[in-house]
């Protein structure tokens, strides 16, 4: 029968497992509670192919229980309760050990059903799921659980498992395997950090030369058709695309154009045009602001042309803008100044319009004293007279405070002058 080769080279043991060093090493937190044996109930967060269930199943083994797996993406409450059946039966006299994957698929009700057996012990769950915990699985079962994120492995965790599942194969048909300087490395960098799919470029590399008889020769060439695009881990419906959004507005905040471009290639190359085109908008106002005001008409123009060109074109102009917000003096006076207002208003703090603001420009408004004194600051030198604008609640508050760029400080210094006048 037929066995997936990431199947067959599954690890027996922590030491065999690739990566999660910081999690498995000597040191490691998980590491430690395995090889104690007192398998508490875990949460596995992290990318496909990095380790999760070879390491529940390694657990499991520890303690001794029976191992259950379910998919939370085609279980059901059925499936839970066939499970917790043999709790506390001849099958499962001291409980059972629960592989969950997926979890963030079940709903509250699913997840609910395991908190009883989790409760008395009988049900160790170990969960996994790539996507965040936090967001995707309900607080009553995240309180009773630890949480551990798996990480991508790097290509240089990854070399070692690659050359292993080349030399099984290899042997598996009999023949002397050759490859061009590289192959391993390129199957390594390009499988974004998973071990799985890794292992499955090197199945697909194989079975191109299932007819070869004493000598397989590897070709650069044909390992690049296998691994095709796999380094881009992308979901925009997932954590990893906020993640880089968050990257993206951080580094151009940062002014590290280079890390801006990088964030930027990753959303265009999966396809997403629309996240990047609103980022850069908002970055024009929030990070750049008023230490260079014509960034938002500058930026506009670069993601009009971006959607009118569309992919690949766009991301041309849409490189130029960011490489111009990350190179631009930053501010967030303007931010801070709107956001000083909105806790007022959120208080309750609001005040009535000064009476000398009001609209005059209808019948009645003089009896009513609208408008009745307010002067008109045109008729005043430098177009500024001192009078109240904010309500009288809030007269003495200040929202904004002048940035520390060349173009604020220019504001600051004329009104300094023109209101010290006034």
């Amino acid at each position: 029968m037929y066995q997936p080769l990431a199947d067959r080279l599954r690890p027996k043991s922590l030491d065999q497992v690739a990566g999660q060093r910081h999690i498995l090493g000597e040191d490691g937190v998980l590491g430690r509670i395995i090889r104690g044996g007192t398998i508490p109930n875990m949460i596995f967060y992290g990318p496909s192919g990095t380790g999760k269930t070879t390491v529940a199943e390694i657990a499991a083994a520890r303690i001794g229980r029976p191992f259950y797996r379910l998919n939370a993406t085609t279980a059901s409450l059925a499936d839970i309760k066939a499970v917790t059946a043999d709790v506390g039966t001849l099958l499962a006299p001291d409980g059972v050990v629960l592989y969950l994957d997926e979890i963030q698929y079940f709903n509250k009700k699913q997840q609910q059903s395991l908190l009883e057996f989790m409760e008395n012990g009988k049900l160790t769950l170990i969960a996994s799921t790539t996507e965040n915990p936090y967001f995707y699985v309900y607080n009553a079962v995240l309180s009773r659980s630890t949480v551990f994120e798996f990480k991508p492995l790097t290509p240089e965790e990854i070399l070692p498992v690659i050359l292993r599942g080349m030399e099984t194969l290899g042997q598996d048909q009999g023949a002397a395997v050759h490859w061009e300087q590289g192959v391993p490395e390129y199957i390594a960098q390009g499988c974004g950090g998973d071990v799985r799919k890794s292992l499955n470029a090197v199945e697909a590399l194989f079975a191109a030369h299932a007819q070869d008889r004493g000598e397989i020769s590897l070709t650069l060439a044909e390992t690049a058709a296998v691994a095709q695009r796999s380094a881009t881990r992308y979901d925009r419906d997932g954590d990893v695309h906020y993640d880089i959004l968050s990257a993206f507005q951080k580094s151009i905040r940062g002014s590290d154009p280079d890390a801006a471009v990088h964030y930027l290639a990753r959303l265009l190359e999966a396809g997403d045009l629309i996240s990047p085109c609103r980022r850069l908008m908002v970055m024009a106002s929030e990070d750049v602001g008023l230490a260079h005001p014509q960034a938002v008409s500058i930026v506009k123009a670069c993601v009009d042309s971006a959607n009118m060109l569309g992919l690949p074109e766009a991301r041309l102009p849409l490189a130029q803008a960011a490489i111009f917000l990350a190179t631009c003096p930053k501010s967030n006076s303007g931010i801070l100044a709107i956001d000083r207002a909105m806790v007022d208003l959120r208080k309750g703090t609001t005040g009535e319009v000064p009476a000398h603001l009001r609209d005059s420009h209808y019948g009645g408004a003089a009896k009513l004293g609208h408008g009745q004194t307010y002067r008109y600051a045109h008729d005043y030198p430098h177009h500024y007279v001192q009078q109240q604008y904010l309500p009288d609640a809030l007269k003495d508050r200040v929202y904004y405070h002048y940035g520390e760029n060349k173009t604020e400080q220019a504001a600051k210094t004329y009104w300094d002058r023109i209101k010290g006048d006034g």
